[in-house]
C-alpha cells in the first residue's frame, strides 16, 4: 500500500501524538499556531510545550501555514479544541482537496449547536468520507511507547481499513468500529464523568467513591448516548468503558484535574487560567444538561457536576445532593 500523508491540525499533545504514529507509517505533518512548537518539532523532534522531553518521530514535520500543511494530505485529522474546530476546519477547506477523510480527535460537543464534530466536519466540507479517533489514549503515555488501543469509527469500512494501517504502530493498535456516533458521543460525555471523578479526589474519597463514580457515570453516559442514536455494546467498549476509566483515575487527564482543582476548593477561572490546554468537560456539561432536558433522561452526576461549573456550587454541595437522591433499581432506564 502507498504511503498515506497525514496533517494533523492542533499541535497539542494528542494533535503531536497521533501525527508521531503516523510518521511511522508514512509522511506526517502537524500544524499549529504557535512558531516555537513547530521550530521545537523540526528541530529537536520534541514538543516541549505539551509533550515535555520525549522524544518525536525524526520524519514527523511542523508547519504554521496551513496550507502547507493540508494542500497535498491524503487525510485531514482534526485534533482543534471543540469550540474553535469549525472555524479552523473552515480556514483549512480553502486547500483541502475533494474526497479527502476528515478524521475528528476531539471528544466535545458544539456548544451552540449541540454538534458532534463529525456533524460539523459534515457541515464544514460535505461529501468528505468523515470518522472520529477515539479511546482510552493518555498522549504522553503513548509517546512514551506503552501499548494502547484506540477505535477508528467510519461509515466506510474500507476506508476504516485502509486508514487503519496509517495510525496503527507496534504498541498502538487501532480496532475500526462503524458506531461514528456511539464512539463520538462516549469521548465527549465521559469528560463530564471525569470532572466528577476528579471532584471525588480533590475532596479526599476514597477508591469507593470513584468506582462509584465510574460505574454509575458509565451507566449515564449509555442513557444519553444511546437516546441520541448510539448502540449500546460501544458504550461498554473501549470507546466507553475504556476511555472512560482512563480519563477519571489518571493524574494527566486534564478533565479529572479540573474537577480535582475544584475539589480543593479553586476557582474554575483561576484553574482555567493555569492551564495552558483544554479540559473539554468544562464547555460539554452545559450542552449535556441541554440534550438530557430535550430527551427527558435523569443525568444526576451531569447535574451535580453542571451545579458546580455553571452555579459556582461548591464540590462538597454537589457530592451531598448525589447522596441525597433516592435510590431505585440499578439498571432503570438503560432498556
Amino acid at each position: 500500500m502507498a504511503d498515506i500523508a497525514i496533517a494533523v491540525l492542533g499541535a497539542g499533545s494528542w494533535g503531536t501524538t497521533v501525527a508521531h504514529l503516523a510518521a511511522h507509517n508514512g509522511p506526517a505533518t502537524v500544524w499549529g499556531r504557535r512558531d516555537d512548537v513547530a521550530a521545537d518539532i523540526n528541530t529537536n523532534h520534541r514538543n516541549q510545550r505539551y509533550l515535555g522531553d520525549r522524544a518525536l518521530h525524526p520524519n514527523l514535520r511542523a508547519t504554521t501555514d496551513l496550507a502547507d500543511a493540508v494542500s497535498n494530505c491524503d487525510v485531514l485529522v482534526m485534533g482543534i479544541p471543540c469550540q474553535s474546530f469549525r472555524d479552523v476546519l473552515g480556514e483549512a477547506s480553502h486547500h483541502l482537496r475533494a474526497w479527502v477523510p476528515v478524521v475528528s480527535l476531539s471528544k466535545g460537543l458544539e456548544r451552540d449547536t449541540r454538534m458532534r464534530m463529525t456533524q460539523v466536519i459534515e457541515a464544514v466540507v460535505p461529501g468528505h468520507p468523515t470518522g472520529v479517533l477515539t479511546g482510552p489514549n493518555l498522549a504522553k503515555e503513548i509517546v512514551d511507547g506503552h501499548a494502547a488501543a484506540a477505535v477508528l469509527a467510519l461509515p466506510d469500512p474500507q476506508v476504516a481499513q485502509r486508514l487503519q494501517a496509517a495510525f496503527s504502530t507496534d504498541m498502538f493498535r487501532v480496532y475500526t468500529h462503524h458506531d461514528v456516533v456511539g464512539c463520538e458521543l462516549a469521548g465527549a460525555l465521559k469528560n463530564v464523568v471525569a470532572l466528577a471523578a476528579g471532584m471525588a479526589d480533590g475532596l479526599g474519597a476514597g477508591d469507593n467513591t470513584r468506582a462509584a463514580v465510574i460505574a454509575r457515570g458509565l451507566a449515564e453516559v449509555t442513557r444519553v448516548g444511546t437516546a441520541m442514536g448510539g448502540e449500546p455494546e460501544t458504550f461498554a467498549g473501549l470507546a466507553g468503558m475504556g476511555d472512560l476509566v482512563a480519563t477519571c483515575i489518571s493524574p494527566q487527564s486534564r478533565n479529572r484535574h479540573v474537577g480535582e482543582e475544584l475539589g480543593r476548593g479553586k476557582s474554575l477561572d483561576q484553574i482555567v487560567e493555569e492551564m495552558n490546554q483544554v479540559a473539554e468537560g468544562v464547555k460539554t456539561t452545559r450542552v449535556v444538561m441541554a440534550l438530557a432536558n430535550e430527551f427527558g433522561i435523569e443525568v444526576p452526576i451531569t447535574e451535580a457536576v453542571f451545579g458546580v461549573i455553571e452555579h459556582g456550587y461548591p464540590a462538597t454541595t454537589a457530592y451531598d445532593g448525589l447522596l441525597k437522591r433516592d435510590i431505585g433499581h440499578e439498571v432503570h432506564g438503560l432498556d
